[in-house]
């Protein structure tokens, strides 16, 4: 199957709110040019059509990926698992989160257990207890959670969570920028 890059490349122009001039005018070509290739009466060189999915917030491996296959249901088969010897399981709910803006996981953690101690990073953070109870460990500052509560907090200092509980503890936990 062959890729029709006039009309991706309109696409994403039209996504990113701009007129074939605006375009144009950032990238410092005519607005001819952009028509054209818009139109697949032209090819770009690799160093212009660089620029242009730069000025669109794009790169080469985007614009050229194939997006049929970035199916937006994820099925129990794709999901990657990990599970440690000192009693937490991780389940990566979705495959390449790296690509995404969010990066959610299921993790249980069995009496006494606790996740690695995270470094400070940028970003978000949010998880929902659906069984048990955690603490969520933030820098020296220790918070219970229990089943049916919730929590979010920049990640600006260590954080980590722990099963202080006799029973598994289950959290759904969202991290963004994908860092876990």
């Amino acid at each position: 199957m062959e890729m029709n890059i006039g009309e991706k490349l309109r696409n994403l122009r039209q996504k990113n709110n701009l007129t074939q001039k605006e375009l144009a005018d950032r990238c410092e070509l005519s607005k001819g040019f952009i028509s054209q290739l818009e139109s697949n009466q032209t090819s770009p060189s690799l160093s212009t059509l660089e620029d242009i999915l730069t000025t669109l917030g794009s790169s080469f491996h985007e614009f050229f990926s194939d997006e049929q296959g970035d199916d937006p249901v994820c099925r129990k088969e794709d999901v990657f698992i990990k599970e440690t010897d000192d009693g937490v399981t991780i389940h990566w709910l979705i495959p390449n989160a790296q690509k995404k803006d969010i990066e959610p996981i299921l993790v249980t953690l069995e009496p006494g257990a606790s996740t690695e101690e995270d470094l400070p990073h940028m970003g978000e953070e949010f998880g929902h207890v659906l069984a048990g109870s955690i603490t969520l460990v933030l820098g020296e500052k220790s918070y219970r959670v229990r089943k049916g509560d919730s929590f979010s907090y920049k990640p600006s200092m260590t954080h980590y969570l722990k099963n202080a509980g006799k029973t598994p503890a289950t959290v759904i936990w969202v991290c963004t920028p994908p860092n876990f």
